[in-house]
């Protein structure tokens, strides 16, 4: 189980810092396991930072910067089965490369290429979403649907700070609540919904408070810390499946990067907290876990970080050896004839 700092709100914790705060550990994980965690982070971190590159070059437009959110999506992927679908939002764009999606197929997306349009059943990723919590209503949906069908399988939505502010959540929320739907809501509390801090949107003490008023589970989790996500979005799921219905999910962090590479964020960060915060970041603070436990040397951190470039090189290239999209495909399906 997850060790619980009591200091930090209940927040749950296994990875300590090899001093003061002993490690813990999750039952059920072997040695491979926690390797492959290992793999989607260094994967998910090097997408996005070679995606920052590549639109600084004018490669790509507009890009949402996820550095730092890495155990969040990769723990929380790898408490799933093939058989639960993924709805992510712009902040998760790359989540789809962990069900095996190719690199260029997002890369596409960001592109504005249509072969950035997938079929969401071949992943069982539905498409990224850009408006702010509007997803969430159809993940609920989706999973209550898999529940009148007697289909096993749930559906976890992924969301922003800035989306529990929003009325397409509380819908959500409290229809997933009524209808008992095998639905984990999972929101990434990075302390930010672009310039507009937690406490400019709400009262309440965390966001995982808000669930009591729909009558389901609220967990506050270290999101930076992706065994302790690992082992919230695991009990999240079985609760799921055993008919339970739906929990909310909040994984604190705190932004260290630019809302998305739109974003000037010296203008209301504090430039301190964020130094003190990229110390300790998830990629880091796990690296450094699975090297207390012998798991890991220089020699395949050099490896899986070799691989996670070659396969971004390759993305890049195929990305852009696409053919040139047909303009017609704008209007032909929007105009009756």
């Amino acid at each position: 189980m997850a060790q619980v700092v009591p200091a930090e709100g209940d927040m749950r914790r296994v990875i300590g810092d090899g001093e003061a705060q002993p490690d813990g550990e999750v039952e059920g994980l072997t040695d491979q396991d926690l390797l492959e965690l290992y793999r989607a982070m260094v994967l998910l971190r090097t997408y996005d930072e070679r995606s920052v590159v590549y639109h600084r070059q004018g490669r790509i437009g507009t890009y949402a910067i996820f550095w730092g959110h890495e155990a969040m999506q990769a723990g929380s992927f790898h408490a799933l089965d093939r058989e639960d679908w993924i709805f992510p939002s712009y902040r998760e764009s790359a989540i789809g490369l962990l069900r095996g999606m190719p690199p260029e197929t997002v890369l596409a997306w960001w592109r504005g290429h249509p072969a950035g349009w997938w079929d969401p059943r071949e992943y069982g990723v539905a498409s990224i979403a850009v408006p702010i919590a509007t997803h969430v209503p159809h993940a609920v949906g989706f999973a209550w649907g898999k529940k009148l069908r007697g289909e096993n399988g749930c559906a976890i939505a992924y969301f922003g700070d800035g989306a529990t502010s929003e009325g397409a959540f509380h819908e959500g929320a409290n229809f997933a609540a009524v209808m008992r739907a095998p639905v984990v809501l999972f929101c990434n509390n990075n302390g930010w919904a672009i310039s507009t801090p937690v406490s400019a949107q709400t009262r309440a003490a965390t966001l995982a408070g808000k669930a009591a008023g729909y009558g389901m589970p609220g967990v506050r989790v270290d999101g930076g810390d992706v065994l302790a996500v690992f082992e919230a979005t695991r009990a999240a799921v079985a609760r799921a499946r055993a008919g339970e219905g739906p929990t909310l999910i909040e994984a604190v962090t705190y932004r260290c990067a630019p809302h998305a590479t739109a974003d000037d964020p010296s203008a209301y960060i504090d430039a301190e907290r964020v130094e003190a915060e990229r110390a300790n970041e998830c990629l880091g603070r796990y690296e450094r876990y699975l090297r207390r436990l012998g798991l890991l040397g220089d020699d395949l951190v050099e490896s899986i970080g070799g691989e996670a470039k070659e396969a971004m090189r390759a993305g890049i290239a195929a990305a852009e050896a696409l053919p040139e999209p047909d303009p017609d495909l704008v209007t032909r399906n929007a105009y009756a004839e």
